[in-house]
């Protein structure tokens, strides 16, 4: 695919990020052979076009000779994760984590290379993105689960959950332009943790709110893991964060994937070697994918 044509549709996409974008579609169906693989990488790369201002920018819609630089989000990145799995993603600010959660969900498209994804996501990234403002909380709620290709009889079944666990009392019934930016991510919090996800990627949403509705989150979050296999993908920079919920930790460095294995063993790599600023030159010998 051409990339201008790429770059068009991250234009489009980027303006409902934060909503399901696989709302309206079924899964894709899984190719024989994958077993319980959910989600698959494929040698994807990312990269943006950075203008020196807006007016370049433009102007490069209609013209080729318009200069710029390549920043490159995500370099070659290959990895497969499993039904069931829970995996955080560690990084310093930069390393490309977030932009590889929006690949994962379809707002952004990979330069190159292939993202699968096989199963319902319930992306917990830009909590109060894809509200109606002048809709009330309850009118929201139905507007997020239609975008999800849900029927009305289907919201409704999980209404009563979502508005007990956004605890924001009357203000369900006001528009959502009259809220507090932390009672709308509540709301958001509340809709995407309750409707059942198969997968659901988490990027700090779980330090929204108080101490009381912090750990309603964890909690629910524990609750779907257990109970429901759903296959979890959490972005924090807390350690501690990362090691209670996942299994699995996969770091970036510079773009690209420098350690994939085992949670205790991707935590001390991501402290002892890219906080400290000590990284080896080459992903650690005992990667997952260098096994």
């Amino acid at each position: 695919m051409p990339e201008n044509t790429i770059e068009k549709k991250d234009a489009v996409s980027q303006n409902v990020s934060g909503v399901d974008s696989q709302a309206a579609e079924k899964s894709p169906v899984q190719p024989e052979g994958y077993g319980d693989v959910v989600i698959r990488l494929n040698h994807v790369t990312k990269q943006f076009k950075l203008f020196k201002n807006k007016r370049s920018r433009l102007l490069s819609l209609f013209s080729s000779r318009v200069n710029y630089t390549i920043n490159t989000a995500n370099d070659d990145l290959t990895f497969e994760i499993r039904r069931g799995e829970s995996v955080a993603f560690l990084g310093k600010n930069g390393a490309g984590k977030s932009t590889l959660l929006k690949m994962i969900t379809g707002v952004l498209f990979p330069t190159s290379g292939e993202v699968e994804v096989y199963g319902e996501v319930s992306a917990l990234l830009e909590l109060t993105a894809g509200f109606d403002p002048e809709f009330t909380g309850r009118e929201n709620i139905y507007l997020r689960g239609h975008m999800r290709g849900m029927t009305d009889d289907v919201i409704k079944k999980y209404e009563d959950t979502i508005i007990e666990f956004a605890d924001i009392g009357q203000y369900i019934d006001q528009p959502v332009r009259t809220y507090s930016s932390g009672m709308k991510a509540r709301l958001g919090f509340a809709i995407n943790a309750n409707i059942e996800p198969e997968i659901l990627i988490v990027d700090e949403a779980l330090s929204v709110g108080d101490a009381a509705f912090r750990k309603k989150c964890r909690d629910i979050v524990n609750r779907i893991i257990a109970e429901d296999n759903t296959t979890l993908l959490l972005v924090t920079h807390s350690s501690a964060m990362a090691k209670q919920f996942c299994k699995r930790g996969i770091v970036l460095y510079n773009s690209k994937v420098y350690f994939d294995g085992d949670i205790d063993e991707a935590i001390r790599v991501y402290e002892n070697d890219i906080l400290e600023g000590k990284p080896a030159p080459k992903p650690k010998a005992n990667s997952i994918l260098n096994q």
